[in-house]
């Protein structure tokens, strides 16, 4: 079973990436246990994926580290998001969920 605190980071995916209609939603929660929560940026100038700018939102915000991150869509795959992720907390949880919200791994 997920984690409660877990769970709610899938809702704030699921609701940031519903109410910008993006490719994806993120949220990720910090060593302090605050939250950030994006969506996918496509501009003809700028494309970041929405972990990337969850990620770049706690960094600009002091955050010292993560503990966990979820990507949500319907290709949930972010690469780039995940390490992104690394790049400050090496062993942060990054979750994979579908558009409906179902945990993939």
């Amino acid at each position: 079973m997920l984690d409660p605190e877990d769970a709610k980071l899938v809702t704030l995916a699921r609701s940031a990436r519903a109410r910008t209609r993006a490719h994806q939603g993120a949220a990720l929660r910090d060593t302090d246990g605050r939250t950030y929560v994006a969506a996918t940026i496509d501009l003809p100038s700028l494309s970041l994926t929405a972990l990337q700018v969850a990620v770049a939102m706690a960094v600009s915000s002091g955050a010292l580290g993560i503990e966990a991150a979820v990507v949500l869509g319907d290709n949930a795959d972010d690469v780039l998001g995940a390490a992104a992720v690394r790049d400050v907390a090496a062993a942060a949880v990054v979750l994979r969920a579908a558009a409906d919200g179902t945990v993939l791994s």
